[in-house]
């Protein structure tokens, strides 16, 4: 049956997947298996909520080609696929479910609520696992793991043989308490009101937004004044005047309620004499103020605002380090929905309470966190409701930092004229907030009690494992900020105020006392026989249980063959963003549980952008949806696109133009299939390439050689752009653009060997050519294998290792000189605009003996490839030809008589000046200051790129008009 005319991406990606599927073609240890050694890659587990995006794709694509080539090398691998749980993402997911049906997630028991998350997990669960498969991911989907399998109400369905990842995170985590490595304390984290729960740093997004600075004064205590002197930069008094307060800014003034103290720079002289004094936080009931001590701190910045900054431990993160280091109590002002909490006893206690921790009284940290510093009138309020509550009272009490304003007014007459009044002083000013980047609201820092891990006791063997090479980081600028993370690392909170999750296994009994265990008969155990025990309600952060990914999803703590053949892993393919949230705690877990490294080599990649490197985002309308690309222009040429973008460290730029470009160059090895049907074409069991007489056949089959050495020398390297480089170039200028083209004379001549032996040239090579592209382009490659006729799988045949012993250097020779001259001749008629039908005249000016030979062998190639009609000889070029130089000698092309040189002269000079115009423009923006200062960066580089290559365009432009002017 005939090939057709084109590759049908959209009905033939989908039969050949199942064709695959159908042969288990990606379970662990598929494949041609020449080699013993394995080579396992675990896939970054996206949420189980999630949808195929820009990143995964590109994630995946390049796992996928690793993948597809060792497993054609005759490694034993495994591709391990599965999705994380996704604690707070599967709970909202749900819980607007529910909602939509008028029902809460607290009218319902945990246990109910927890069954309908297993209900949706049955439904809607598999969703991003099906899209991976359309992108042609070669995952042992057998395998499919899932970080929550075999937790109470499993269904088991889309993980039916997954291990049972949740007895190992429990055992994980009673193992590590029990070392003393996991513990319970009060630590400030990222509070998200909406969720009432902790978050990690990676689901807190930053966003600039209009902000305001209010400056308040703090008046001393017991009547003390100072003499506040500013200085200029040669240390001459600027102002001095004396002060019975402090002036402190703060964006959050309702924290102010909970301040333990002001803090200065030891080296700031402006505050110098009242360090040590008390001021009183000028806010609440008068006769209950407190009096916090001004203390010294490297922290406050002598040079922004006023130089001292109030200290409120339990709401900032900046101020909780300062606070555990000066003995300063942390106040906690909210409750859990960010409201301003309503507990407690009224505010006169609780202030006298704080009052006599400032004096030097005892206190402990649960003491202090049960003190309500919230006055009786603003409790339960929200807290920005509060916020403006506390400034409206401070500025009618008179404690805003005044200043003079210059303001227009108009008289009735509308005559302006500009008054100075004096006004509380509040910067109007962009600040950059905190935002749940699910929830939207903005985020607490908040002082709770949470389940944190020791990291500075595990952190040693995942530093020495980078640092003596057993764990390679790619690009080597990922190792510094690896080590950076963790020479500063902090405890690790791991645990959630969630229901969906791996609940915490700690029991506790009335008076607060732990009890850690696998189970509750266990911790009941422990207890003793009649203990009342309560479970502890929180579950565990995800990022926990991704950590044990590499084991937990080989069985451990089982002893499985799979642990044995496929730990550690080879390469772990993963963004820049969670080096430190995933890659780093892999490392430090899988370290501290079997002891041992979780992979061998990290290759890092930055975000997918769009193609003038903007972030994709939904707000700019710039999101490209993978599945409507892969609709359009099929898998493959996202696929390539991803590859050729893979620069290692470089930014990843995704164009729609080189998309469609790589369909036309899937299309392109398409046609060259169909060329070696037309000639009849097919493989030939005894081929032989070393056997090979023709010149043409020679090169070709040496060139396939080198590109095998090139793309396996640029995998290797983890350099995927330069294997998609290296198989453009073979596939599309190499087979496509010479050697088809060149055999056409062979394959229409006379000589039967020859034509036997170049078609079944052109089939190896063509074939070669589909194995070297198969693990960057499957579909369409596994695709024509089969239209070649072979009933085995192109995704299990033999990765080739043949190499240089292929390379004729004669043959190679001759071919470059023959492809040189040819080009020559194309570049002279197009710059002269020559009707491309037109055949004209090539002269010989003169030979060696191996140039004349190149011609005489390959005169046909020549004269149908270059359009020329005779080649004659003379000694000298006539007047009006254009000379080629070639190894050996030079021919010329008598253009005289062919073209206008008048117009042609006209048209380039024309041309030079149009670009000349809109070069001189560019540059002289860029030479603007303002320019480059002001405009986004894309567009800065977008014109230093026009630049680049408009005076490539110039340069082309002005040779072709010097070599028209030779003419005349």
């Amino acid at each position: 049956m005939a090939m057709e005319k084109n590759f049908d991406a959209a009905s033939a990606e989908a039969a050949i997947y199942k064709k695959w599927e159908d042969a288990g073609a990606f379970k662990a240890g598929a494949g041609p298996r020449t080699k013993d050694a394995s080579y396992s890659v675990m896939i970054p587990p996206p949420n189980v909520t999630g949808v195929l995006h820009m990143g995964h794709a590109f994630n995946n694509t390049l796992q996928d080609i690793l993948i597809r080539w060792k497993r054609m090398q005759g490694y034993d691998t495994l591709w391990q696929p599965g999705t994380d749980h996704a604690g707070i993402a599967t709970q909202m997911v749900v819980e607007r479910q529910l909602g939509e049906q008028g029902i809460k997630r607290t009218d319902m028991s945990r246990e109910d609520f927890l069954a309908k998350i297993w209900e949706w997990k049955e439904q809607s669960g598999g969703t991003i696992i099906n899209q991976l498969k359309r992108l042609g991911a070669s995952c042992d989907f057998s395998r499919t793991a899932f970080t929550m399998a075999g937790a109470h109400g499993d269904t088991r369905t889309g993980h039916e043989n997954s291990p049972n990842f949740h007895d190992a995170v429990i055992k994980v985590f009673v193992e590590m308490y029990n070392k003393g490595l996991i513990y319970r304390g009060k630590r400030l984290v990222n509070w998200d009101p909406h969720f009432e729960t902790a978050i990690s740093d990676l689901e807190v997004e930053n966003i600039e937004v209009d902000g305001h600075m209010w400056h308040f004064k703090y008046p001393l205590a017991d009547g003390v004044t100072y003499t506040y002197r500013e200085k200029d930069e040669d240390g001459n008094v600027t102002l001095e005047e004396e002060r019975d307060y402090i002036s402190i800014a703060t964006t959050r003034p309702e924290t102010m309620l909970g301040d333990g103290a002001v803090a200065v720079h030891p080296d700031d002289e402006r505050y110098a004499p009242i360090v040590g004094k008390l001021c009183e936080i000028p806010v609440g009931p008068k006769e209950h103020r407190r009096l916090i001590p001004i203390i010294t701190d490297e922290y406050p910045d002598m040079n922004f605002g006023s130089g001292a900054v109030k200290i409120t431990g339990a709401h900032d993160f900046n101020d909780y380090q300062v606070a555990k280091r000066g003995g300063i109590p942390m106040y906690r002002l909210m409750d859990t929905k960010g409201a301003m909490r309503a507990d407690g006893a009224p505010y006169a206690e609780e202030a006298a309470k704080a009052q006599a921790h400032a004096k030097g009284a005892e206190f402990t940290e649960n003491e202090v966190d049960a003190i309500n510093l919230i006055p009786d009138d603003l409790r339960g309020l929200n807290r920005f409701e509060a916020r403006a509550k506390v400034v409206e009272q401070i500025t009618g009490e008179g404690l805003a930092v005044m200043h003079d304003v210059v303001r227009k007014v108009k008289d009735d007459d509308g005559v302006e004229s500009e008054i100075t009044q004096t006004v509380p002083m509040v910067e109007n000013k962009p600040i950059m907030q905190p935002f749940g980047d699910r929830s939207k609201v903005v985020i607490e820092p908040m002082l709770t009690d949470q389940w944190f891990v020791e990291t500075d006791k595990i952190v040693g063997p995942a530093l020495d494992a980078v640092r003596d090479g057993t764990v390679k980081i790619l690009p080597e600028s990922g190792e510094k900020v690896y080590y950076h993370w963790l020479e500063n690392i902090e405890p690790w909170c791991i645990s959630r105020q969630l229901w969906w999750g791996h609940q915490i296994p700690v029991w506790f009994d009335s008076e607060g006392n732990q009890f850690c265990a696998a189970t509750e008969a266990e911790a009941q155990a422990q207890a003793g026989d009649g203990v009342e025990l309560t479970r502890d309600p929180d579950v565990l952060d995800t990022w926990f249980s991704s950590g044990l990914w590499p084991i937990g999803t080989l069985g451990w703590p089982e002893d499985t063959s799979e642990m044995q053949k496929y730990f550690p892993t080879s390469t772990l393919v993963t963004g820049q963003d969670i080096l430190f949230f995933w890659v780093a705690r892999m490392m430090m877990m899988q370290l501290a549980v079997v002891d041992q490294v979780p992979f061998d080599t990290v290759y890092l990649h930055g975000l997918v952008r769009d193609a003038k490197g903007k972030k994709m985002s939904k707000s700019t309308g710039n999101v490209m949806d993978p599945l409507d690309i892969i609709d359009e222009y099929g898998a493959d040429a996202l696929r390539f696109s991803s590859a050729a973008m893979a620069a290692l460290g470089g930014v990843l730029k995704l164009d729609m133009k080189r998309i469609e470009g790589y369909r036309n160059f899937g299309t392109k090895l398409w046609n060259a299939a169909r060329f070696a049907e037309f000639n009849e074409a097919r493989p030939d069991p005894d081929f032989d390439p070393t056997k090979v007489t023709q010149t043409l056949n020679k090169w070709i089959v040496g060139e396939t050689a080198k590109a095998r050495i090139e793309i396996d020398a640029a995998l290797d390297a983890y350099r995927f752009n330069d294997a998609a480089n290296a198989l453009y170039v073979f596939v599309w200028n190499k087979i496509c653009d010479w050697y088809v083209e060149l055999s056409k004379p062979l394959l229409q001549g006379d000589d039967q060997a020859v034509i036997a032996e170049t078609k079944a040239t052109l089939v190896w090579v063509l074939q070669e050519a589909l194995t070297l592209m198969h693990p960057i382009m499957p579909f369409i490659t596994e695709k024509l294998w089969e239209e070649f006729g072979d009933e085995t799988l192109l995704a299990h045949r033999a990765w080739p290792t043949y190499g240089q012993e292929l390379v004729d250097t004669a043959a190679e020779k001759e071919l470059s000189w023959v492809i040189n001259l040819i080009e020559q001749v194309r570049s002279v008629r197009a710059e002269m605009r020559v009707n491309a039908g037109a055949k004209i005249e090539m002269i010989n000016l003169g030979l060696d003996a191996n140039a004349q030979k190149a011609l005489d062998t390959n005169l046909a190639m020549i004269k149908r490839l270059a359009r020329i009609e005779d080649v004659n000889t003379a000694t000298a070029a006539p007047k009006g030809a254009i000379t080629l130089p070639v190894d050996g000698g030079s021919f010329c092309l008598p253009l005289a008589d062919i073209i206008d040189i008048a117009a042609e002269k006209a048209r380039l000079s024309k041309s030079i000046e149009k670009l000349e115009k809109e070069l001189n423009g560019i540059k002289g923006k860029l030479a603007n200051e303002k320019f480059t200062a002001n405009a986004p960066e894309s567009v800065v580089a977008e014109n230093r790129a026009r630049v680049e290559t408009g005076g490539e365009e110039l340069a082309t432009l002005k040779e072709a008009f010097a070599r028209v002017a030779s003419l005349s």
